[in-house]
């Protein structure tokens, strides 16, 4: 599912809200499959550090989409459907289609950076009034982009730093 040029309703507001949450459930799980998949001996910690924080960050941003959704008079979808909506547009990927680790953070930081910023505008060219303060909508979601921006970002940087 695209974002679209507007958003209409709290109704789409939470659905694509949601789709956020389980974005950033991926992209927890699969840092996660990454940390795990490290072998002891070979340990990298600027890579350990890198995926413990992009965790840390995906459970903060689900936590702060949560509350913009609970701000909303609107329905909510079932959690399968949307699971299926992400699945389809950015799931076509496995953590291990990737040769290196960093290649996967790098393409989730980047997709999550570009919902975000899809939405961001589809925000903006919207004149609906929703069940929640626009402004502060806007605000938490650009400050969520700017982390996303920031760890891709850090990957990028650290991927050079291997070069």
């Amino acid at each position: 599912m695209s974002v679209g040029h507007r958003v209409d309703s709290d109704h789409q507001l939470a659905r694509l809200l949601q789709i956020g949450i389980v974005l950033e459930e991926v992209v927890e799980a699969r840092s996660y499959h990454h940390y795990q998949s490290l072998e002891e001996p070979a340990l990298d910690s600027e890579i350990e550090a890198l995926l413990e924080a992009a965790a840390e960050e995906s459970a903060d941003h689900r936590e702060r989409l949560e509350a913009l959704i609970a701000d909303l008079d609107a329905e909510s979808i079932p959690f399968e459907e949307i699971e299926a909506l992400v699945e389809a547009q950015y799931g076509g990927t496995e953590p291990d289609d990737f040769d290196d680790i960093l290649y996967d953070q790098l393409c989730n930081e980047e997709t999550a950076y570009k919902f975000y910023d899809d939405l961001i505008g589809a925000l903006r060219a919207s004149d609906v009034t929703f069940g929640i303060d626009r402004d502060h909508l806007i605000d938490v979601l650009v400050e969520i982009r700017e982390e996303e921006a920031e760890g891709v970002e850090e990957v990028t940087k650290v991927m050079e730093n291997r070069s």
